[in-house]
């Protein structure tokens, strides 16, 4: 796995495409998944959620119209700047974001009802620790929701996939998005190598969460897992 002032690098040349490259590689069914973890998140109207990895704040934005107080934490300063049109349509309630490491997140303990992120789990050097730190930030009672790639294991469709993924979506991802990096041959490999299903849900127990379970979406290309924090 690269070093995070490469990932932060990477990320910091491929943002102003970012958004762009991803409606079009997942054919807009990235939206949906947000839809899908914003429901298990469960927002109650006036709660205070982190987001995490918050990217150009996809999932913030939604669940801010969901109810929630958010703030959005991101390591990649220029990634977090092409916030600012998306906030300017929700008028006066929008969330607030900041530069953050998600290993060290800026925040008291129990200073949120929930923390969530969104496909940037796999990117950080420690999973774990940032696991820990989205734990620790969180009340007793609350939860943390995580959105990630996964594999799917049906035979044909994960033949199909595998040559997509693998071949198709980094020569594509680079074209749409104008990134010369190799960001996306670095998304195809992350993905291969990050711990999924039973494997992630070892990661959230290890961070001290309990009751750790997932869903899958769309045929096992993505999943959610959500775990609670308990008291003391």
């Amino acid at each position: 796995m690269p070093d995070g002032a490469t990932i932060q690098r990477m990320f910091a040349e491929v943002a102003p495409g970012y958004d762009r490259a991803n409606r079009a590689l997942s054919l807009g069914i990235d939206v949906w998944w947000r839809r899908v973890t914003t429901g298990i998140v469960g927002v109650k109207s006036g709660e205070r959620g982190l987001d995490v990895c918050s990217g150009t704040g996809d999932l913030c934005f939604a669940l801010q119209r969901a109810g929630a107080e958010m703030v959005g934490a991101d390591f990649c300063a220029p990634m977090l700047s092409f916030t600012h049109d998306k906030a300017q349509r929700l008028g006066a309630r929008r969330p607030r974001f900041v530069t953050a490491d998600a290993m060290q997140l800026p925040f008291a303990d129990a200073s949120f009802d929930f923390a969530t992120v969104a496909f940037g789990i796999r990117n950080v050097q420690e999973p774990v620790v940032a696991l820990r730190e989205m734990a620790r930030v969180v009340r007793p009672g609350g939860r943390v929701v995580v959105l990630e790639f996964a594999q799917p294991r049906v035979p044909l469709f994960g033949a199909l996939y595998r040559f997509y993924f693998g071949r198709v979506l980094p020569w594509l991802g680079g074209k749409i998005s104008g990134a010369k990096n190799g960001a996306y041959r670095y998304l195809h490999d992350s993905v291969m190598a990050f711990p999924e299903r039973d494997a992630f849900l070892g990661l959230m127990r290890e961070a001290g969460l309990a009751r750790p379970r997932t869903r899958l979406l769309t045929g096992g290309v993505a999943a959610i897992y959500r775990g609670e924090v308990e008291a003391g």
